[in-house]
């Protein structure tokens, strides 16, 4: 049973794309499809959170409109590798919440979110995950794209288990 789930932002939450204005101010487009799939959740006693390496302002707005429990940014960081890896920061949030990393579902795209995803009960990525996330054994792959809905199809199977 699904008790936490906790997602990536960039490439799950996001298509992936950075927008970047001539002010070098960057943007991120987020699909109210997952935002909807998260509130869902936490409706349903689900506890939502994001763990990320951006440091991102735009990622904290979104984390407050959304209401979730858990924001984590600069986290899994290649170019910083003295930061918390994401895998110490979900147990650390399963050692608040007295679960264990079996009871999670975290949807990931990349290298630095593989060491999660081999520990959770549940893995789960978008369709353009990388290879390296894709060939995890019991990944379970979404057919929506990150970004338009991957989130949401995740979180509506979770609720209907």
């Amino acid at each position: 049973m699904i008790k936490l789930f906790l997602t990536d932002v960039d490439g799950c939450l996001t298509d992936g794309g950075m927008y970047y204005s001539e002010a070098g101010e960057a943007m991120k487009r987020f699909c109210v499809y997952d935002g909807m799939g998260m509130v869902c959740l936490q409706q349903a006693g689900i506890p939502c959170g994001i763990l990320t390496s951006e440091n991102s302002a735009i990622v904290k707005a979104r984390a407050e409109k959304l209401k979730l429990q858990f924001l984590y940014l600069g986290v899994g960081s290649r170019v910083n590798p003295n930061c918390k890896t994401k895998l110490e920061a979900a147990k650390e949030i399963c050692g608040q919440l007295g679960i264990g990393l079996d009871e999670v579902c975290y949807v990931g795209d990349d290298i630095n979110d593989v060491e999660l995803l081999k520990a959770v009960g549940y893995p789960c990525c978008p369709p353009n995950a990388r290879p390296e996330v894709k060939n995890l054994p019991n990944i379970r792959i979404l057919h929506t794209p990150a970004g338009k809905g991957a989130i949401r199809e995740i979180a509506d199977e979770i609720l209907t288990r």
